[in-house]
This record gives C-alpha cells, structure tokens and sequence, in this order.
C-alpha cells in the first residue's frame, strides 16, 4: 500500500529513496517535510521519494482515480489507517474492480494516553492542523512536478478524489488554507473531483466566505458533507472545545450552519443520523466502513457512484 506521512522517521530526516523506516509512535511532532512511502508488511515501510511515487500513480490504468484518505483523531497506523484503508480498498474492488486505489495521508496522532482522552484529544487538534503546513508542502511539490517539462508531453490527467474523516478535516483544511496563502493566487486550483467531509469535526460555518475552510470548496469539483446528530465524538469534541473557549457547532454533527451561504450546485449535505449506529454501535462516528458482520454501509456505494459518474 501506498501512503504519505508527515511522521518523523527514527532513520532521520532526510529522504533517501529505497531506504526502510519505521516510526515511534509516541513521537508526535511534525515533520516539516512528507515523506513517500510504501508499506510491504506489517511494520515494514519503504521511503520511494516524492517523483517515483508520482510516477507510480500516473503509471496506473487509465481509468483508475486516487481517494486520498485523511484519518481522524487518535488513528495508529497498524491499529487503525492501513486497516480502514483495505477495508475502503476491498469494498471499491468488489464493486468495480481497478477503477480506485485509495492512498492513506497520515499526521502524527497521540498514543501515549498518558495525559487523560481530553488533553490527547486538544493536542491531536493542534497536530491535525499543524500537519497543513507540511501537507501544503505536497500540494506545491505536485504542481511543480505536474510543470517539470517532461511531464508537458504526456500530462496526467488522473481523477483524484479525498475522503477526509473527523479531525482529519481540520488538517484538510489547514492543508489548502496554507498553500493558498503561500500561493498567492486568488483562488484555489480545482485539482480533485471529489471531497468527502466524513464526520467532520470543525466548526459548522468553516466552509462559509471569508472563513479558512472556503478554499476547500475552490479546490474539488464537488464536496460532500456527511454529518449525524448522534454522533457522540461529536458531542464530545464540542465539551472540549467549550472547554477551551471555543464555543462551535460541529459540521460532523449539524451539517452546514448556513447551507444559503455555500454554492448549491457544489456542496451536498448527507444526513447519517439513519444509520450510523448500525456501523459504529459505540460512537456513531465511523459509519462509511463496515459493520461487525462485514456488511458495507451505504456511503460506500455512494462514494463510488459519484466517483464514477461524475
């Protein structure tokens, strides 16, 4: 599996490719630089550098997009991402073999549990959002290798798709704020198809004009919000947001504050509150995978339709 990681790795910062990594879990600061990495077993990871990573995904069958994968709060990469990963990976194979290949984007989540759920969640928040500046790092190293002259003959023209989840929206949205304001372009390049905003845990206006989420928008031909009222990590996130002053809605629980003020014919709001328990009984937070028996939840066939179709 594919995946890109702003972790630090224990070899050293430097990038060198063919090299094996591995990383502390424990280590939760972030890198200033990403690194380009494959995953060839449990606990073997492989750095291949940012323009052999390119390569491989514009070597892929025509028809085949990317569903870059952004994970949420206190997400490990055995115990979690490459998990959810497979399961995303499995369940677009079942219904249209090739056409996806899903790659994973990891920021550095706290593992320790040593402070208490509420201050490993704050700091989670501040990674996530730190990790934008580094992730805005890969969108500039994407354009820069998108106008190197050699690749002008035989441009890439592949579909690319993000389904972000919980915090990992935060980062999603830091990501395209700050290359935009490193940019210095008026608007955000419209390089992905589509967004998915999974149980989003920012605040419900954060996608609204002249708020730090509006480049998101810019940068998809469409975003998808998909939020549930029962969402309890919702709720839980607004005790600590409240906690630290920070009163806000979440979109993951209400959808937009303001749908007037997003532009119709680019956002659709998807209401989970049906049946996310059915996918996750505990939290009603993780409802785009599985349930207990394998059965796929209805976003997953959903995605992929309008991945497809449109």
């Amino acid at each position: 599996m594919l995946f890109i990681t702003s972790r630090i790795p224990e070899q050293g910062p430097t990038s060198e490719a063919g090299r094996w990594l591995s990383f502390d879990n424990q280590n939760t600061d972030i890198s200033k630089w990403v690194y380009f990495c494959q995953c060839a077993g449990q606990g073997e990871y492989q750095e291949i550098t940012a323009a052999p990573f390119m390569a491989k995904l514009k070597a892929l069958p025509a028809h085949t997009q990317i569903l870059f994968l952004l994970h949420g709060y206190n997400n490990q990469m055995e115990r979690n991402i490459f998990p959810m990963a497979q399961i995303l990976q499995h369940q677009f194979d079942r219904l249209a073999p090739n056409t996806m290949l899903v790659v994973p984007i990891i920021w550095p989540c706290d593992d320790d549990g040593r402070l208490g759920a509420i201050d490993d969640y704050w700091d989670d928040q501040l990674a996530a959002t730190a990790s934008g500046l580094a992730f805005s790092r890969l969108l500039a190293m994407f354009d820069d290798w998108r106008r190197a002259p050699e690749q002008q003959t035989t441009p890439c023209k592949r579909r690319m798709n993000v389904l972000a989840h919980s915090m990992g929206n935060r980062t999603l949205i830091s990501t395209f704020c700050h290359w935009h304001q490193h940019a210095g372009l008026d608007t955000m390049p419209q390089w992905f198809r589509h967004i998915f905003m999974m149980a989003a845990d920012v605040d419900n206006q954060a996608l609204e004009p002249h708020q730090p989420g509006r480049a998101v928008l810019d940068a998809a031909k469409q975003v998808h919000i998909y939020y549930a009222a029962d969402d309890i990590a919702m709720a839980a996130s607004k005790v600590v947001n409240v906690r630290h002053r920070t009163v806000t809605r979440r979109l993951g629980m209400t959808g937009p504050e303001n749908l007037d003020a997003l532009p119709a014919n680019k956002v659709t709001v998807t209401d989970c509150d049906a049946f996310n328990d059915q996918f996750d009984p505990h939290w009603g937070h993780t409802y785009f995978l599985t349930d207990d028996n394998g059965h796929p939840s209805p976003l997953i066939e959903q995605m992929m339709d309008k991945m497809i179709k449109d």
